[in-house]
């Protein structure tokens, strides 16, 4: 019995995998963070002597905040997310960040917490739909 080999032709019809093109479905962009200006030099602000549960609540935070647009988190009045603007004046860091050119990258400071109290916040700043990560506080050192 003999198998027939498919003709040149008929393999050319068949789509390969980079000829099929993704469904359109507009999945809505949520915000994405940046660790470019990440400080990690402070003592007050070092999550060194954190263990996994920590790293695992914070990753756990980032990843559902990306579901939300930037708008969609600033303007939030949820107990449970607490994003807020930071005012220099009332923290242990008056000048802020002290990230080069601040004035240009920054409008304004925001502070989330990762979950109830527990672990702390991020300190960080938008740029359009990217959250710039600059501090981590498990201690809550901003406010001290």
């Amino acid at each position: 019995m003999s198998s027939k080999k498919p003709k040149k032709a008929d393999l050319r019809r068949q789509p390969s995998l980079s000829s099929i093109k993704r469904q359109d479905v507009k999945i809505p962009e949520g915000i994405s963070f940046s660790f470019r200006y990440y400080q990690d030099d402070k003592d007050k602000f070092s999550i060194g002597d954190r263990d996994a549960r920590y790293l695992e609540s914070l990753l756990r935070r980032l990843r559902d905040l990306s579901q939300l647009i930037s708008q969609e988190i600033i303007n939030n009045q949820s107990k449970s997310l607490r994003c807020h603007g930071i005012l220099w004046q009332d923290t242990t860091e008056p000048n802020g960040f002290g990230i080069p050119n601040e004035d240009q990258l920054v409008n304004t400071a925001y502070q989330f917490q990762i979950s109830a109290n527990e672990y702390g916040r991020v300190h960080g700043f938008f740029s359009e739909n990217v959250f710039y990560v600059v501090w981590l506080d498990p201690d809550h050192n901003l406010y001290s």
